[in-house]
């Protein structure tokens, strides 16, 4: 997990950074949240299966 207290208001779907970094993340087989509320800061969790 990784997590900052910025501004927030991440939004995936505005560029390629965060994109590009879920599309990675699925390519194992895992998944990312992104939770970012504007004022709050950002935290992203990738998660991964078990091999």
């Amino acid at each position: 997990m990784i997590t900052d207290d910025g501004v927030g208001g991440a939004d995936p779907s505005a560029g390629s950074g965060l994109r590009g970094l879920a599309d990675r993340v699925e390519t194992f087989g895992g998944w990312l949240t992104i939770t970012s509320e504007p004022g709050l800061g950002t935290r992203l969790m990738a998660e991964f299966p078990s091999p």
